[in-house]
């Protein structure tokens, strides 16, 4: 599953009517309706929207024929195996009718070129992590963890004998991890992970 990096924009006409799609990373339903209150325009004939976060999603067809904006713009989404993300196609009316096939290609393929011109980034799940290690073993321990594939450092707390390190690390390789540290500090400092 991917994730978009950041907001993108992508503009057609249509037979005189203009669809622009704005599509936008979000991490929860609270986030998805912010951004679609915040993309909404009024002086538009029609904001139709879909998003998917997790197994949660929700569309709407904003005054269109039922079924021809937002389930298309979900089936955008889901077709590039994306989450997390929201989707805004607003449509400028040009007085020429589409009928329902004409706004189903509309909507869903406005929505999916705006997501194949997206930057996409992989969702990792992870989990996070606790070390505390002593000041002898913080440098090479810190050097070591920097090699391991999509491991964070989120934050590093010095207390009167060396380190707490908070770490975010992929799950998967979570056990490789741990056994890591136990081998690089002979066995002095352990990564406790958060759901143990």
């Amino acid at each position: 599953m991917f994730t978009l990096e950041h907001t993108e924009t992508f503009s057609q006409d249509i037979k005189k009517s203009r669809f622009i799609a704005r599509a936008a990373p979000v991490a929860s339903e609270d986030e998805a309706k912010a951004f679609l209150a915040a993309i909404n325009d009024a002086s538009a004939n029609h904001n139709c929207w879909a998003w998917r976060v997790g197994q949660a999603y929700r569309f709407s067809d904003d005054g269109e024929p039922s079924g021809t904006a937002g389930k298309p713009i979900l089936q955008a989404i889901d077709g590039q195996a994306l989450d997390g993300v929201a989707v805004v196609v607003t449509r400028f009316f040009g007085g020429i009718l589409l009928g329902s096939g004409g706004l189903v290609r509309a909507y869903g393929g406005t929505a999916a070129m705006c997501l194949r011109a997206a930057t996409k980034v992989e969702i990792i799940a992870r989990v996070e992590g606790e070390i505390v290690a002593v000041f002898s073993d913080l440098a090479v321990l810190k050097a070591r963890l920097s090699a391991l594939p999509d491991l964070i450092i989120l934050g590093e707390e010095f207390t009167a004998t060396g380190a707490i390190l908070s770490l975010a690390l992929p799950a998967e390789g979570a056990e490789r991890a741990c056994m890591l540290v136990s081998d690089v500090t002979s066995g002095r400092a352990v990564l406790r992970l958060a759901d143990a």
